[in-house]
């Protein structure tokens, strides 16, 4: 059975909130001949790094080759998806979920305390809100690995999977997937199975990292002319 490899960028488990970046991306690929890409990317970036990231082709002198890697004609068109998702909107949703909070609109009710944002719209009391909130972290607390929902990284998998259909995993090597949690992806989707490679010696998983990274990146800085080459990559 074909595998896929997948990598990440932005990902901090489940600090979702004050984290370093607005966005998680998690990339998955299915190349013929990764390491033809690897050495195309080197013959046109000539860096003497042992390991390719999205930070050579975000450089403004390398923009061709970003342009090339992400385009039509590029190595990742058409054998990549992306698993794109603004943390604070996830934790909104997932609270808003968990916690059974009303939702005004389209926006989970709970930002405005979770998040101090002001938002009309909220039905509770501080005092049940807050009496809900702990409830919630006293469920999660309870089995943090079963209850991974707010683990971004979950979804990320299921999406990948479900994109490619019935498949094996090629990961970078990741401490929060333990067995367990493996158990509970293939209830949720026709994961084969999944084994952890080290990014350095497996070309595969150097591209997806590169496309996670460039994807999100372009998503945060908001460059127009890049944005344009994304949808292609992108979960609805």
């Amino acid at each position: 059975m074909p595998e896929i490899a997948c990598d990440e960028s932005g990902y901090e488990g489940e600090k979702l909130i004050g984290s370093t970046t607005r966005y998680f991306a998690h990339a998955s690929v299915r190349l013929p001949d990764p390491h033809a890409v690897l050495a195309e990317l080197r013959d046109r970036v000539r860096s003497p790094a042992t390991q390719y990231k999205a930070n050579h082709l975000l450089r403004e002198k390398h923009r061709a080759t970003l342009l090339w890697f992400l385009g039509e004609s590029g190595p990742a068109y058409g054998r990549g998806h992306v698993f794109l998702l603004e943390k604070a909107a996830f934790v909104r949703e997932a609270f808003a979920e968990h916690i059974g909070l009303p939702i005004p609109g389209d926006r989970p009710a709970l930002a405005n305390e979770l998040l101090r944002v002001k938002t009309p719209g909220v039905e509770l009391e501080r005092g049940e809100l807050r009496e809900r909130v702990e409830r919630f972290r006293a469920w999660l607390g309870a089995d943090p690995v079963g209850r991974s929902v707010l683990d971004p990284l979950v979804p990320a998998i299921v999406a990948a999977v479900k994109h490619w259909g019935p498949t094996d995993i090629a990961h970078d090597r990741q401490t929060q997937l333990p067995p367990r949690r493996i158990e509970i992806l293939r209830e949720r989707c026709p994961l084969q199975g999944i084994r952890f490679l080290d990014a350095t010696g497996h070309p595969e998983i150097q591209v997806a990292d590169i496309l996670a990274g460039t994807v999100r990146a372009i998503t945060e800085e908001g460059d127009p002319a890049l944005r344009r080459l994304l949808p292609p990559y992108l979960s609805a």
